[in-house]
């Protein structure tokens, strides 16, 4: 009997803990409808801290901070949320709505435009939704392959290897694009000031020459992180300096 009791435990046990994800989500979201933000924001963290990595808790979440006035903590979470679901416009919205309460106005930076379309192509769904994409095409790749290979008609044969062609060319970019939505996800160099300002610094200590002042909500790009308690960050006009650690949280 203790046997059959502890096998329904360990085959419920997955139930529950995802029952009480949605619980603590249902919580976390009253609390935010009902304007105790703070309490949202703590009922959000534990969802992150519990469950693992969400676009829309991480969405949430930095609702509750903008509603909160952190700037730099929601759109740190924006950032975050629109880094694992790149096709939210939701997300990209309130993004933008946020920076624009920054101090630091920063220009686009435009890239070619074919650079452009093809990062708008692969942020059109998410990395698992690419990975899907794939494994369809791929198979439908060997199913229009074996089409070719035993199929007696000459104009069914001709499809199906056009057919083909395209079936691997799309398998292939699917591929790469879940790979690229991997490779920044998991390999993030980017980060956000949550500080009113800093002094970036010419060398990794509070001797180095003054270089350039950066305002709370700033993006930017980690380029060295190997000395205790400074980063290297790089913005988006090339200007390079070191700050503290403890300034920056990285996306």
């Amino acid at each position: 009997m203790k046997k059959i009791v502890y096998l329904l435990l360990l085959l419920l046990a997955p139930v529950m803990a995802q029952a009480e994800g949605v619980s603590g989500k249902i919580a976390a979201d009253s609390a935010y409808v009902n304007g105790d933000y703070k309490a949202a924001i703590e009922a959000y963290e534990a969802v992150l801290a519990d469950e693992g990595e969400a676009a829309d808790v991480y969405y949430n979440l930095g609702n509750a901070y903008y509603k909160s006035d952190n700037i730099a903590k929601a759109i740190v979470n924006y950032e975050r949320a629109l880094l694992l679901n790149p096709s939210d416009e939701d997300v990209a919205f309130n993004l933008e709505l946020a920076r624009s309460k920054t101090v630091d106005k920063v220009a686009t930076v435009h890239k070619f435009f074919l650079m452009e379309w093809l990062e708008a192509i692969i942020n059109l769904m998410g990395m698992q939704t690419w990975c899907i994409v794939g494994v369809v095409f791929f198979l439908l790749m060997l199913l229009t392959a074996l089409v070719y290979l035993f199929g007696k008609s000459i104009l069914l044969r001709k499809i199906s290897f056009f057919t083909a062609l395209f079936a691997l060319f799309a398998t292939v970019f699917a591929n790469m694009s879940a790979y690229h939505q991997y490779y920044y996800q998991t390999n993030r160099a980017e980060a956000i000031l949550i500080q009113p300002s800093v002094t970036a610094k010419s060398t990794p200590g509070e001797s180095g020459i003054d270089l350039f002042v950066i305002h709370e909500g700033r993006k930017v790009t980690i380029v060295d992180d190997s000395m205790q308690g400074w980063k290297e960050i790089e913005l988006e006009d090339g200007n390079i300096g070191w700050v503290p650690a403890s300034v920056i949280e990285r996306i």
